[in-house]
């Protein structure tokens, strides 16, 4: 099975002994304690499951301004982004060694991780505008990553954590939300050795439904992993529970038995484009997937990306040697009628956009709340039943 980064084997920081877990959830009570961000949150959520391995806490700055600027901390470790814990206000907690961290998503904010404090730093307005610019490749308000980064505040707590539950994913999506860990086992005993996975923070319509039969025909792969962010998005976007059902519909009536996992992970997405790329395929690595497809403007949002940006970053900065996990590199797929069949469409070069089924998301929302299903070769008439009844309750 393909080895995870930097370790032999997964580094959880879950507290899985169920004895010391007792205890740190008991010492927690005691501890100072403060609520972190969102997106702290999601990364102790990802550092517990074992996707961030082998990070055993949040970075520095020295260390996140490394990994924005060269993907390395400063000890030469791989990690594509910064893995922070900013918050506003350190009053609460100004001299202690040890706190409690709580969590903003969760009625009661209840502690979601213990960490060992070795720095309390703040963060220079240089330092945020370079990581923002690093990562985002833009440092413009308006783009909804930019703006989730820089609201945090400007104090970075930095240390190892112990991870003691996973907020709200375990609860609210008992069947989906899978660590790295149960992945891994998972894959394991399907006996796949070879494993496709596919990024979705959006429904699958035929095309997406196709472009992942393709690459598991092309690369003789055993099994797919559909693994789709549960995590927080930007407005408009269509929430976890409405999106987990249609997949569920289209795999249960269109995926032979035994080739398709169903699984979700706890993390804000961040619309960081090509680097966020990086990342989806680092935590794919960790959770045994040997394959990952990348399509056309990949963990995008608005027009700060080139379509193909999220694809070529492995070729020109990805660090030699970081990632054993292959990149399946696709195009823009869609129905075409010439060929009665979804292709990818740099395949069909004497297609004109005529010859193919193209709708917008504008387009496609719009025919939903109205109640009107898209066409059977946009997306399967059980799956638009779904995204329909989604869509006309918000018009009710």
């Amino acid at each position: 099975m393909i080895k995870p980064i930097g370790s032999d084997t997964l580094k959880p920081l879950f507290v899985y002994d169920s004895d010391k877990h007792d205890a740190l959830m008991h010492e927690a009570e005691s501890l100072p304690s403060i609520v972190i961000s969102s997106a702290a949150a999601g990364n102790a959520v990802m550092m517990g499951g074992g996707y961030f391995t082998p990070l055993t806490g949040y970075m520095n700055v020295a260390d996140a301004v490394s990994c924005a600027e060269s993907m390395q901390t400063t000890s030469g470790q791989f990690f594509p982004v910064p893995i922070l814990n900013l918050v506003e206000d350190i009053s609460a907690i100004k001299d202690a060694k040890r706190i409690a961290l709580r969590d903003p998503n969760v009625e009661g904010q209840p502690v979601i991780a213990v960490q060992d404090i070795e720095a309390i730093e703040e963060v220079s307005d240089e330092q945020m505008k370079l990581m923002t610019e690093k990562v985002y490749r833009t440092t413009d308000t308006e783009h909804p990553g930019v703006a989730a980064f820089n609201s945090q505040g400007r104090y970075a707590i930095s240390g190892p954590i112990q991870v003691l539950n996973f907020s709200y994913f375990q609860t609210d999506f008992p069947d989906t939300f899978r660590t790295a860990v149960e992945i891994r086992n998972e894959i394991q005993e399907r006996g796949w050795k070879k494993v496709v996975a596919f990024q979705t923070r959006n429904p699958m319509h035929r095309a997406h439904e196709e472009l992942c039969r393709m690459a598991m025909d092309r690369l003789g792969c055993d099994g797919l992993v559909i693994h789709m962010l549960l995590g927080k998005l930007k407005p408009g976007d269509i929430p976890a529970p409405v999106r987990d059902a249609a997949i569920r519909k289209m795999v249960e009536l269109y995926f032979p038995p035994n080739s398709a996992m169903i699984t979700g992970y706890g993390f804000d997405m961040l619309y960081a484009g090509p680097r966020e790329a990086v990342l989806h395929a680092y935590f794919r690595q960790n959770m045994g997937a040997t394959h990952f497809i990348i399509g056309r403007d990949h963990a995008g949002v608005g027009d700060y990306y080139g379509p193909f940006d999220a694809q070529t970053i492995f070729d020109e900065e990805v660090p030699a040697g970081a990632l054993e996990i292959e990149i399946f590199k696709a195009d823009h797929t869609a129905y075409s009628k010439k060929l009665n069949k979804v292709v990818m469409m740099c395949e069909a070069p004497d297609h004109s956009k005529e010859d193919f089924v193209l709708l917008s998301g504008t387009k496609v929302r719009e025919m939903l709340g109205k109640g009107e299903a898209p066409p059977k070769e946009f997306s399967r008439p059980e799956v638009a039943k779904i995204l329909m009844d989604y869509y006309q309750s918000l018009n009710g």
